[in-house]
């Protein structure tokens, strides 16, 4: 289990703006992602648990050892640390081969021991073929391959991934993410991974931390924030969502109902909960839930006739943006037909809409 309760404050300079970080996290193993926009903390959390920046306030555990602790001055380290950390540039030695750079990372072991793990672990990462070449030589998946078997040649506690995908195509990103799921299935070694990437955090995540502006909005399984995002500003990282601003006018708990009004329009929704007449609230639904269908007559129930703006090919679907900010999925079949239609009206299924 990770712990790490963390607080760091930089102060604005002449060219740059303050920043602070006020962070919870928890972790019990698996492969935890920390999700985010870039500048939101996500890099400087491994770092402060890795022991390169030491928080203003706050503690880092891994099971009962106590890597900091503000209120009693203690920081450890990183090489007391266990920490296996793979950087976004790999770090690999220029001047060493594949092999040597593994033998570094487990040179504590005597010299037999070490050549039976260092040569376990090529096999393992299918490194056999290039274990003579030089950082240099190899591409972007090998070297990524090579810079987590080197780390984890020294048996940390927990590893610390910052981007490992970045810059890979998407078959070496497929690939990677294999590699990770191997890790977390034969090593046991809890992995904690930056990214940015929303599909590569559904890809390998047991868990994932939404990052914002140095906070974190929301933890649980993918599914359970895809499905359930706790708040608009989550719905907003993770742009999968239409987010609408709307008025509570009705609300009917014998029919487990409501009715917001958006703009002009009315859409029956599901009861709110602790909302009362009156009240702004989000509905939240995404482009594959609603229906567009070419326009004919007036709207009806949950309906708003909408100007389309755009279409964008998409894999598997047509992605139609309309002029008010509303955008929906259609399959290019349907579309095609209809591609010279501006007019347009959009259904939002009750079932669909989620209001935050």
């Amino acid at each position: 289990m990770i712990l790490a309760r963390l607080k760091k404050r930089f102060p604005p300079g002449t060219d740059s703006a303050g920043f602070s970080l006020d962070v919870d996290v928890k972790t019990t193993g698996g492969i935890t992602v920390l999700f985010g926009p870039s500048g939101s903390g996500k890099t400087l959390t491994l770092d402060c648990i890795a022991g390169f920046v030491r928080p203003g306030e706050g503690r880092v555990m891994i099971g009962d050892d106590i890597l900091f602790d503000g209120a009693t001055n203690v920081h450890l380290a990183p090489r007391e640390r266990r920490c296996g950390y793979v950087f976004q540039n790999y770090a690999l030695f220029p001047h060493m081969t594949l092999r040597q750079n593994l033998e570094f990372a487990a040179a504590f072991r005597a010299k037999l021991d070490r050549h039976r793990r260092v040569s376990a672990m090529l096999e393992r990462f299918r490194l056999n073929d290039m274990a003579g070449l030089k950082p240099h030589e190899l591409s972007g998946g090998q070297k990524q391959r090579c810079s987590i078997a080197r780390a984890l040649l020294a048996e940390p506690r927990v590893l610390l991934l910052d981007e490992p995908a970045q810059g890979l195509d998407p078959a070496l990103r497929v690939e990677l993410h294999e590699v990770l799921r191997s890790v977390r299935a034969e090593f046991e070694t809890p992995i904690v991974m930056v990214t940015h990437d929303l599909a590569e955090a559904f890809a390998v995540a047991d868990e994932m931390l939404i990052y914002q502006n140095g906070t974190i909005l929301q933890q649980g399984s993918p599914a359970g924030i895809f499905e359930k995002p706790a708040t608009a500003a989550v719905a907003g990282v993770l742009g999968l969502y239409n987010l609408l601003e709307a008025e509570v006018v009705a609300l009917d708990p014998g029919r487990n109902t409501c009715d917001l009004r958006y703009q002009e329009f009315d859409l029956h929704g599901p009861y709110l909960k602790g909302k009362f007449k009156g009240d702004r609230v989000w509905i939240c639904v995404r482009p594959e839930e609603l229906r567009a269908t070419p326009r004919a007559g007036r709207p009806g129930m949950n309906q708003i006739p909408v100007q389309l703006h755009r279409a964008t090919q998409r894999p598997g679907a047509m992605r139609l943006e309309f002029e008010c900010g509303i955008q929906a999925d259609l399959s290019r079949a349907e579309y095609e037909p209809q591609r010279h239609n501006k007019d347009w009206t959009v259904e939002f299924p009750t079932a669909a809409m989620r209001v935050l």
